[in-house]
Formats: structure tokens, C-alpha cells, sequence
């Protein structure tokens, strides 16, 4: 009995087959609309997490100026760090493994008839650790290169791809501003970040040639802390903060001219936000699977008004009211679960194209993918329900004597 109710449910839905998709078009946006903006907030949170991964564990930042999530600014007119400064963040907290200077600014490296505008950092070996840098080729800085300021850089991927192509560029000299500067590394790509930032458009150089070549002054802007193993993150930003107002006299009750950021914490906002956005486009693309269902009611009413006569020929040689209501309902079940199917394709198929285009992982939820199919029946069950109830009820009498 059901097998022929839903033989003939899909009888009369691939009669009027065009009609039949434009009807359920809503509920295979909606559908698509949902799985394609979870699982593309989904390959978004994936991506915060690995990009701060690629900083290191347990890492902390102390910027000069207010703490930029809590809106305020990260101050130029906040006085700079030391290197002094950061040598004493590792020397005098247990919970600190390593602390590297960084002083940075942008120019223009120039290599033959070869050039490209990018961040110049100033910075030591603790960098590479802490941050987990790994080298392609070559080596990092000498000891005795960054204590004597020597002219020596390590290249950054994509630097190196515009100024040398495929060639090997250890060894060669490139100039930045007035500075020639021998090249003895090239680090690992990491790719683009989550915002789209390019992690490997840099040329780094011991930060006492910085400060003398570069810069003209010995300003530290960003201390990189990464704390102990056995250490927890909160406990190191306490004592961090509470040795920088040390070190920058900062009286009882007078507020820090500088933020000590906490990495994870930064992921999980950003997570947040990301989760935050995608449910709230996920909730108007829903919208659309009510509009479908609106849709599917409205072409079902047409079709109990086009089938007035059969359902009366069908009513007056014995057949129930409950079947006649079973065949209508099952017609626009089917029709929705039509639309999930063709979404569900859809939003898979867009997920791809957007998380390719935006460089993040492709993580689709089989539940979300449930649930939306499961939604598309809902939608079919509810707005079915009242044409199927509007047929069923047809005076066998009447509906004969429609033309």
C-alpha cells in the first residue's frame, strides 16, 4: 500500500517536472545555502587554530600600548621596548622559556634587475625557535653575526620566489636600502593566514643591523615569549605584567602602556566570531527552506484543485479519506526530500569552490548534512499537511461533478 502511494507521488511530481523543481528550488537553496556556510565557518575555525599552532605553543606577544581586543590602540606615542627589556622577560621569569626581540619595517629588497616592497625584521635565533620556523636551505644567524650587527639575512618564501624564481638564493647578496646583505637562509613556507596575510613576505637580519642600518635607533616593538612546556599561559602573562610595570615604572593605579596577548586566547575569539557570523547566516539562509515550504504548500493547493475529479473517482469507489490524505502528504514529502537531495549536492559543491578559494580546510559536518535533509522532510510533513487534509475532505459528490 505505501510502496504504491509513493509510486504514484512520484508519478505525479515528474508529470509536471518543471513545474515540480521550480516548486522546491527555495527548499534546495536553503539547503545548500546551509551545509555551504557551515562548513566553510567550520574550515574557517580549523584554519585560526592551525595558523596559531604555527606561532608555537604557549605563545604570548607584549606589544607596546593598550590591548588592541580590548579596543584600544597599539600605540605609537606608548614609549618602544629594549632589548634589555626582553633579555629580562627570559632571564628573571621561571615561566618563560624564550623571549625574542622584534623591530621591523618596510622597504624595498632589490636583487639584479629584480625588486619587492616587504617587511624588513629585526630579530635573533630565538625567533626561528619560538616561533617555529624550520629552514628549506642554508642556516640561521651565527652567534657572532648578530652580536657584531653583521649584514646577513634569512629570506622568507615568497621573496624569494619573486626576486630568484627557482634559483637557489643562498649566497647571493641582495640590497635593502642603502644595506647589502648576504643571504644565508631560506625558511619553510607557511602559507597564507587566516585573514589572508602572507606569513612568508619577509627578510629577516640580526636586530643589531637592523637598528644601526635599518631603523637609526634601538627600539624594540614586539617582545615573541614562548612559555615553558610545564608552565601555564596565564600564570606567565600575570608575571609578565607584573615585571613590565616594573620595568616601566607604572605607578599603583596608573593603567599599562603595553598588552601582553595571549595566542590561544586570540583563537578563541576569532573562533568565536567565526561561529558567531556563520550562525547568523546560516539562520537567513533558513529562511529560504520556509519560503520553499511556502512554495511546496502552494503548488500542492493547485494540484488537489487540478485533481479534484480523480480524487472524487478515487473517494467514491471506496477509498479512504486517510489514504487520499497519505497520497497527497507523501507527494510533498517527496518533493521536499527531492529539494534536500539536489541542496545538499549544491551546498557540498560550493563548500569546495569556497574553501579552495579561500585556502581553508574543507571539514564538512555529516550532521549538519542530516539535519538539513531532515529539516527539508520537516518542511515537506508541515506545509503538505494542510493540502493533503484539503483533498482528503473533498465531498466525493462535488468533486465528480468538477470541471
Amino acid at each position: 500500500m505505501l510502496w504504491e502511494t509513493v509510486r504514484l507521488a512520484i508519478q505525479a511530481i515528474f508529470r509536471n517536472a518543471l513545474r515540480s523543481f521550480l516548486t522546491v528550488l527555495g527548499i534546495v537553496i536553503g539547503v545548500a545555502a546551509v551545509i555551504a556556510m557551515v562548513t566553510v565557518g567550520q574550515g574557517s575555525t580549523e584554519q585560526v587554530t592551525a595558523d596559531v599552532e604555527k606561532l608555537g605553543a604557549n605563545v604570548l606577544m607584549v606589544l607596546p600600548g593598550q590591548d588592541p581586543m580590548e579596543g584600544g590602540p597599539v600605540g605609537t606615542a606608548d614609549p618602544m621596548f629594549t632589548v634589555r627589556d626582553n633579555d629580562m622577560l627570559e632571564n628573571q621569569l621561571a615561566s618563560v622559556g624564550l623571549s625574542a626581540p622584534i623591530s621591523q619595517s618596510r622597504a624595498r629588497v632589490v636583487f639584479g634587475n629584480e625588486n619587492r616592497r616587504t617587511d624588513v625584521v629585526g630579530t635573533d635565533n630565538r625567533y626561528f625557535e619560538a616561533a617555529r620556523w624550520t629552514l628549506a636551505r642554508g642556516r640561521f644567524f651565527d652567534p657572532a653575526e648578530v652580536q657584531s650587527g653583521k649584514p646577513v639575512c634569512v629570506l622568507g618564501e615568497t621573496v624569494r620566489r619573486d626576486l630568484f624564481g627557482y634559483a637557489d638564493p643562498v649566497g647571493e647578496t641582495v640590497r635593502i636600502r642603502a644595506l647589502s646583505c648576504e643571504i644565508v637562509g631560506l625558511l619553510q613556507s607557511k602559507g597564507a593566514s587566516t585573514f589572508g596575510a602572507d606569513q612568508d613576505d619577509f627578510v629577516i637580519m640580526p636586530i643589531k643591523t637592523f637598528h644601526r642600518r635599518i631603523a637609526g635607533n634601538s627600539d624594540v616593538s614586539t617582545l615573541f615569549v614562548s612559555v615553558r612546556e610545564d608552565a601555564s599561559t596565564e600564570r606567565a602573562k600575570e608575571e609578565i605584567e607584573i615585571l613590565m610595570r616594573e620595568i616601566r615604572r607604572i605607578g599603583r593605579g596608573e593603567e599599562d602602556d603595553f598588552s601582553v596577548m595571549d595566542m590561544k586566547q586570540l583563537a578563541t575569539m576569532l573562533s568565536g566570531i567565526t561561529d558567531i557570523l556563520t550562525g547568523l547566516l546560516s539562520a537567513v539562509a533558513a529562511v529560504s527552506l520556509v519560503v520553499g515550504g511556502i512554495g511546496i504548500m502552494n503548488i500542492m493547493l493547485v494540484s488537489v484543485t487540478e485533481r479534484t475529479r480523480e480524487i472524487g473517482i478515487r473517494l467514491a469507489i471506496g477509498a479512504q479519506a486517510r489514504q487520499v490524505l497519505l497520497q497527497f502528504l507523501v507527494e510533498a514529502i517527496i518533493l521536499s526530500l527531492i529539494g534536500g537531495l539536489i541542496g545538499i549536492a549544491l551546498g557540498l559543491g560550493l563548500a569546495i569552490l569556497g574553501t579552495n578559494w579561500l585556502s581553508i580546510p574543507f571539514t564538512p559536518d555529516p550532521g549538519i548534512v542530516l539535519l538539513a535533509f531532515g529539516f527539508s522532510a520537516l518542511v515537506g510533513i508541515v506545509f503538505g499537511f494542510f493540502p493533503a487534509r484539503r483533498a482528503a475532505r473533498l465531498d466525493p459528490i462535488e468533486a465528480l461533478r468538477h470541471e
